[in-house]
């Protein structure tokens, strides 16, 4: 077993891998940062109406279909990310007492929704309740 500078290399040589497998380790492995650095970036911008697969895309130097297969290797959609992250900010804003004086709509908004009623949806579907719901069961506490 020979130790080079890089563990991901010295784990590929540790199991033997052929000159193609270390390549496609490699691949894997700026393939995983890359991921990172496109979900972080939602995440950092997820409240703004206009994010779009297109402008991730750009900030990140890919094409937009090469940020779908990226999260195609999830088993989910830059969509559906997208939609799973402003849910949660919507949540946390509608759980958080400093947040009580804010409307349910305003909330959408800060969190990214434009139609207040596929916020509505959404949000009922994946918490079981809707945000007004959620709000009053939060203030009985």
């Amino acid at each position: 077993m020979t130790l080079t500078a890089t563990s991901g290399t010295w784990l590929i040589r540790a199991i033997g891998a052929t000159r193609d497998g270390a390549a496609v380790a490699r691949e894997r492995g700026v393939r995983a940062a890359r991921l990172v650095a496109i979900k972080a970036d939602v995440i950092a911008h997820a409240g703004e109406r206009d994010l779009t697969l297109a402008a991730v895309a750009a900030r990140h130097r890919l094409s937009p279909r090469s940020v779908q297969l990226l999260f195609e290797f999830e088993e989910h959609t830059f969509s559906q990310f997208v939609l799973k992250q402003r849910l949660a900010r919507a949540y946390r804003m509608l759980t958080d007492p400093r947040h009580a004086g804010t409307t349910v709509s305003a909330i959408a908004l800060t969190a990214g929704f434009g139609d207040l009623s596929y916020f509505n949806r959404t949000f009922r579907r994946r918490y079981g309740a809707a945000p007004s719901e959620l709000r009053a069961t939060i203030a009985k506490q």
